[in-house]
């Protein structure tokens, strides 16, 4: 007989099997390259966490959020990874995604690159707005620095989104 000695519980050891997942226990985090296929990974995985926490009525607007911020961040990171961030809270889907494209010292580069960005974002944006939600973006405060871009999506806005046009 052996015995093993561990600090630490086995997952296996948790009794969390059959517990279903509700919106409210949705909170998921992925770092994914910052390369242009990143935006279909990211949705594609986006997808199966809404449907597994029943949240699939959201899926069209957080969707097109979901890849606009991806895209936007592959295309100003100079680094080799983005992070992207998921959390339901309150009747509303928070996204963040990070990227390494840190603050320019110089105003003017500053505000030519936050013009650019903001370019970048306008279908993000009209989405957002016409879900009732809020969007923005500025410095991150991870370690490394780099830029956060978020939006929030009220449920209600967002499952409204997806009945236009059907």
């Amino acid at each position: 007989m052996s015995v093993r000695a561990t600090a630490c519980p086995d997952r296996l050891d948790l009794d969390v099997a059959g517990e279903p997942l509700t919106p409210d226990s949705l909170t998921y985090s992925v770092t994914l390259p910052a390369a242009p296929g990143s935006a279909a990974v990211a949705r594609a995985t986006v997808r199966t966490v809404l449907a597994a926490h029943g949240l699939a009525d959201m899926a069209d607007a957080v969707l097109q959020v979901v890849g606009e911020l991806a895209a936007c961040a592959c295309r100003f990171t100079p680094h080799t990874e983005m992070y992207v961030s998921l959390r339901y809270r309150e009747e509303a889907l928070r996204v963040i995604v990070h990227d390494g494209h840190p603050r320019h010292l110089h105003p003017k580069l500053a505000a030519a690159c936050e013009s650019r960005r903001r370019a970048a974002l306008r279908l993000l944006a009209v989405v957002v707005r016409s879900c009732g939600g809020e969007w923005g973006f500025g410095d991150a405060r991870e370690p490394g620095g780099g830029t956060r871009m978020w939006a929030v999506l009220p449920r209600g806005g967002a499952a409204a989104f997806g009945e236009v046009g059907k």
